[in-house]
């Protein structure tokens, strides 16, 4: 009897940082979630997860609002059915704001939702409308 092939989830990594301050060190903050981002998507290969190579930076820019350019070309590239997961550091790093606010985002409503701290804990918000 053969396997069922595992689905492929692609996962995009969203980073931020409120200030400025130390972005232009060679190693920032940004990097830093990044790199714990993608270890937690290499840890998920088995479930089919594909670590997506764009990146979603905000750097110097609050949480406590939804208007930020990486966000929003993250969201965009969601709604585009480019991306199936999106991956953060911690869910502070998303959003200070509710996390009902991004997901009443138009963008948001196919995206599911990983906290890389809670090793698949957090409770996953899936609303897609189809399985690629």
């Amino acid at each position: 009897m053969n396997a069922m092939p595992r689905q492929k989830i692609r996962a995009a990594i969203y980073t931020r940082k409120s200030r400025e301050e130390g972005l232009e060190q060679e190693f920032n903050s940004l990097d830093a979630q990044h790199e714990a981002c993608a270890a937690y998507i290499a840890s998920q290969r088995h479930e089919g997860w594909k670590h997506l190579k764009a990146r979603y930076d905000d750097g110097g820019v609050s949480g406590g609002t939804m208007n930020r350019p990486a966000l929003i070309r993250l969201l965009e590239d969601v709604d585009s059915g480019l991306v199936d997961m999106i991956v953060v550091y911690k869910i502070d790093r998303l959003t200070r704001l509710s996390f009902r606010e991004v997901t009443k985002s138009p963008y948001a409503s196919q995206a599911v939702f990983s906290d890389s701290t809670c090793h698949g804990a957090m409770p996953s918000i899936q609303t897609r409308k189809s399985n690629h």
